[in-house]
């Protein structure tokens, strides 16, 4: 199954909002380029899918944006990984997933209730290390190869 790639955020400083790009860079060292999170051993990349933002979306009665998840990418149209050790592929970049990504107090800030909604089926997305670097940018295709 082919998604694609439908987002791109960073957040330039620790707790700073996230500002949506078109392209980015991505690289072993430093995973999102102008990302304050990509130098985090496991978590340089995180990755949310849209089918369970819009999920746990839906259980709330609420629409949100999808940066308010925190997350640096979003894929649509993608198996949604619940498993560590598979791979991500997006365009020419390569993330291999290390874990969850586990809902935070952040997201009570953002709306009561939202943290429980992410936490089944890991809605909330996907913490990865950098395989392959490279240049990206919304439409590039996407593949989930699970271990």
């Amino acid at each position: 199954m082919i998604g694609n790639l439908v987002g791109i955020a960073r957040a330039p400083e620790l707790g700073a909002p996230l500002e949506e790009m078109t392209l980015a860079s991505i690289s072993v060292e430093r995973g999102l380029a102008g990302d304050a999170r990509g130098t985090k051993p496991g978590r340089q990349v995180t990755v949310l899918f849209r089918e369970g933002w819009e999920d746990a979306c839906r259980d709330l009665g609420i629409e949100l944006p999808w940066v308010t998840r925190r997350a640096n990418l979003l894929l649509a149209n993608l198996e949604r990984p619940q498993e560590a050790g598979g791979l991500l592929r997006i365009g020419e970049v390569e993330l291999q997933i290390t874990m969850e990504t586990r809902p935070c107090h952040l997201m009570e800030r953002a709306r009561e209730g939202l943290r429980a909604a992410l936490r089944p089926e890991w809605r909330g997305g996907v913490c990865c290390a950098v395989r392959r670097g490279g240049d990206i940018r919304l439409g590039d295709g996407a593949e989930y190869l699970p271990r």
